[in-house]
This record gives C-alpha cells, sequence and structure tokens, in this order.
C-alpha cells in the first residue's frame, strides 16, 4: 500500500536521474555557443529528451489513472428521457399559464375595473385564436363553470392527454385550440359513455367511428383508444370547415351533426353552397343542446388559459406524462404484462382502454400497446418472457366458445373503499364509470356526501 502511493514519487526521482546520468554520457565537456555539434550528437540528445517524456508520462499516468466512462444500461437511459419530457411538458403549460396570469395582470391595471364582463372580454381578445371567441351571457356562464375549482381535477388531465392532441391537429392543419373540445365532449375520459352510446375522448357513435376508421367490436373499440380518436376527430373537424368555412360551425356541426347545421342555415334563410355565416347567425335555429356546446367551448378554452389567474391550480394527474408505443404482432392479454414487468393493471387499462377485454387481439394484424416510457426497454427484454405466458393468460379465450361466454358473462360485483381526498369523479374515472352510475349504484343524493371508508359497488352487478 506504501509502495504504491509513493510509485508516482519514486518514478519521478527515477527520471531526473536517468536525465542527469544521459546528459552527461552525451556531453563530456562544455561548450562553447559557437563549438560545431554533429548530427549524431543532436540525434542522440533528442532520443533522450523522447525517453524521459516517456517516464515522465508514464509516471502522469500512474499518478492520475485515467476513469473509465460510465456506462448506462438502455432502462436508465429511457428512464432519465421520460423524466426528460415529463418536465418539459409540465414546464411548457407552465409558462403558457404564467404568460396569461401576466396578460390577466395588465389588464387588470389597464382597465381598473371590477367589471367582469369588461374583464373577460379583454381576456379572450388577448387569446388571439384561430376560432373566433365572442362573450355573451352564455358564454359568462361557461366561463364561471371551468374556472371553479370542481373541474380542476378533470382539467388536470390536460397535462397527459393535450400534447398528444396538440400533435394530431398540428399534423392535421387546424387549430390546436379546438383540444378543449375533448374537455366538453368527455372531461378528458377516455371511457366516457353518453345515454346516445357515443363513447371514447371525442364521444363518437358507433356509425360515425367506423366511418373514420375506427375499429369497433367485442374485443377493441378504438372509439377509446386517445391518439386513434383523436386523428378521427381531426379529420372530422376539418371536412366540416371545409364544407362550411367557419370554424364555429363546425365546432357545432360535431355536435349536432352537419344535417342539422344545414337545416338551421335553411330556416334563417341561408344558402348551404355558398353560406358564410357563423353560429350565432344561426343560434335560434339549432337544437337546444348545440346552442349550449359552442359557449361550453368558449369557456374551456378561457379556463384552460387563466385559470391560475381565479386562483386555480391544476394538480398532476395520476398517468406518466412520457409515454411510447410498441406494436404487437401476437394475441396477447394485458396481465401477461403487468405479471411480467413493473406496472400495475390499473396503469395498464388506463394506458390501453380500447381493449375492452384486456386482450390484444393481434392474429391478422398489429395492434398498438402504449406503455410508460422509461418501460419501453424493460418490455423488449422481457418480450419472450411475455409471450411463454400465453397458455396461462389466453387459454379460456382461444376456443370460440370460451370467448363468447367471457364476453357475455356478468362479471362479478366490483367493490371500491373510499379514501381520504376521493371524489365521485375520480372514482368513477378510476373505473371507468360516470358520477350518475355509482351514485345510482349506491343510491347516493349528493354527490359531495361521501365518506372516508365507505364502501361503494362501482360495477352494475
Amino acid at each position: 500500500m506504501i509502495f504504491r502511493q509513493l510509485r508516482p514519487i519514486l518514478l519521478l526521482i527515477v527520471a531526473l536521474l536517468f536525465i542527469a546520468s544521459d546528459a552527461t554520457a552525451q556531453r563530456p565537456g562544455r561548450r562553447s555557443r559557437k563549438q560545431y555539434t554533429s548530427p549524431e550528437t543532436i540525434k542522440a540528445e533528442q532520443d533522450s529528451l523522447i525517453k524521459v517524456d516517456s517516464i515522465f508520462a508514464a509516471a502522469a499516468e500512474v499518478a492520475t489513472p485515467t476513469p473509465k466512462p460510465r456506462v448506462n444500461t438502455l432502462q436508465q437511459i429511457d428512464s432519465v428521457l421520460a423524466m426528460w419530457r415529463a418536465t418539459t411538458t409540465v414546464e411548457a403549460y407552465e409558462n403558457y399559464f404564467n404568460n396569461f396570469v401576466a396578460a390577466a395582470d395588465n389588464i387588470n391595471n389597464k382597465l381598473k375595473t371590477d367589471n367582469l364582463d369588461s374583464i373577460y372580454v379583454a381576456r379572450l381578445e388577448a387569446l388571439m385564436s384561430l376560432v373566433p371567441l365572442e362573450y355573451n351571457s352564455e358564454v359568462r356562464r361557461a366561463i364561471d363553470r371551468f374556472v371553479s375549482p370542481s373541474y380542476a381535477t378533470i382539467m388536470s388531465y390536460a397535462y397527459y392527454y393535450f400534447p398528444m392532441i396538440e400533435e394530431v391537429f398540428i399534423n392535421a392543419g387546424i387549430p390546436i385550440e379546438l383540444r378543449t373540445l375533448a374537455v366538453v365532449e368527455s372531461g378528458l375520459n377516455p371511457l366516457a359513455l353518453s345515454g346516445k352510446d357515443a363513447k371514447g375522448l371525442w364521444q363518437f357513435i358507433p356509425s360515425t367511428g367506423r366511418n373514420y376508421g375506427l375499429e369497433i367490436n367485442s374485443l377493441v373499440d378504438e372509439r377509446c383508444n386517445p391518439y386513434l380518436a383523436t386523428r378521427a376527430a381531426a379529420k372530422y373537424l376539418k371536412n366540416m370547415y371545409e364544407q362550411y368555412g367557419d370554424w364555429t360551425l363546425a365546432i357545432a356541426s360535431y355536435n349536432c351533426g352537419p344535417g342539422n347545421v344545414n337545416k338551421a342555415i335553411v330556416r334563417t334563410g341561408g344558402d348551404i353552397k355558398n353560406y358564410r355565416g357563423s353560429f350565432w347567425d344561426v343560434y335560434e335555429m339549432l337544437p337546444r343542446e348545440t346552442r349550449n356546446y359552442v359557449p361550453l367551448y368558449m369557456g374551456a378554452t378561457y379556463a384552460f388559459a387563466y385559470h391560475k389567474a381565479h386562483n386555480v391550480d391544476y394538480p398532476t394527474p395520476p398517468l406518466p406524462l412520457a409515454t411510447d408505443t410498441i406494436m404487437i404482432h401476437r394475441p396477447m392479454h394485458l396481465d401477461q404484462i403487468s405479471s411480467t414487468i413493473n406496472i400495475s393493471p390499473e396503469l395498464l387499462k388506463m394506458l390501453n382502454p380500447q381493449y375492452t377485454l384486456q386482450i390484444i387481439p393481434a392474429t391478422t394484424k398489429s395492434y398498438m400497446l402504449t406503455l410508460p416510457a422509461e418501460l419501453i426497454t424493460e418490455y423488449i427484454l422481457h418480450e419472450e418472457e411475455i409471450h411463454a405466458k400465453d397458455s396461462t393468460y389466453l387459454k379460456e379465450y382461444v376456443i370460440h366458445a370460451n370467448l363468447e361466454k367471457k364476453r357475455h358473462q356478468a362479471p362479478p360485483a366490483t367493490y371500491y373503499t373510499v379514501k381520504r381526498g376521493d371524489t365521485l369523479g375520480v372514482i368513477a374515472r378510476k373505473y371507468g364509470r360516470t358520477v350518475k352510475q355509482i351514485m345510482s349504484w349506491n343510491n347516493i343524493k349528493n354527490p359531495n356526501a361521501i365518506s372516508i371508508g365507505q364502501r361503494l359497488r362501482v360495477s352494475p352487478q
């Protein structure tokens, strides 16, 4: 141990002795400045210096050994990239929100009034949206609704869904401001189901969903796939804009269909082929739900930008903000994945809500699997192990009779025990239900009257 510590010093001493002895051997007498030096002597001196440099380099290398570069695993790289993507997503939206906090402060200082109508008008103008944002009593009610703290949890899912929606809308060439239509449609719940059999983030009915390329059958309902449904919604909205040349009418048609919009145009004396009006010009002739729908969109758009000006903060949603996809080429049950890699069955179902029986039926074509970005490499490394569980998790589905029985079999009732911080909205979203359904199954009259420890039924049976 002592020798190892003194080794650099000993090497240095050896180097100095070598210099002294070598110099003495090469220069036996002192030369005058003008004394002739032979080429052989010059070469010998150069060789001597090279030897000394080599000894010093060896001594330095021993004294300060070069550290080996650290090699990160693919899983570690995935985790770092996922953390970076999640952080940058939150920071981007926080900067967006803070800009509108500053805009709201500037408007307040400029107007110097407590009149909310004047303030709302100025704030809507500051949004500079490609979709015209009007202001009236209906929009005022919608704003008050969406800036309420009770909507903070719902709006928080924007951190997860809006980046994807924005990317799809940009690629489709339509305004990204239309993203807040998903708030109005489904409360950003990909399992939301309406009384008219509309389903998913964008609430397609089966016929319209199929017309826009979404697969809907006993095992797969792509209306619930956020990405595929958003692409279909973008196509629909773009088609409607090309038909009417106005985004407010395109939004109205998303709610009631182009047939009802056309009827409203005709009833107000307009020409369908060359109409250049807006939603507000045919407002009175539209269905009641549609008359409320467009103002709700405008209220949600305002609330997303200005909620901090109303002292409302959005919490972080219980979903990974960085995800990626893998294409699956053979049948697989989601439990094969959750039992092999570090992901809970609940989260896996939330990320892949389109698989109604948790089966990916990849027999004749490939299907998309969404995972947290940090688990992509882990899935790939364990793919053979996951496939090896086919016989355990798919045996009851490979026979057609068993599959039909499973599909029609009423599942056992599911219950949930209320915890601190739970609301009916949070519980309903977790199990893909609506608040009204849970209230009905548990005979609850007041949605706010639930208590910690209460056992709630969250399935119909």
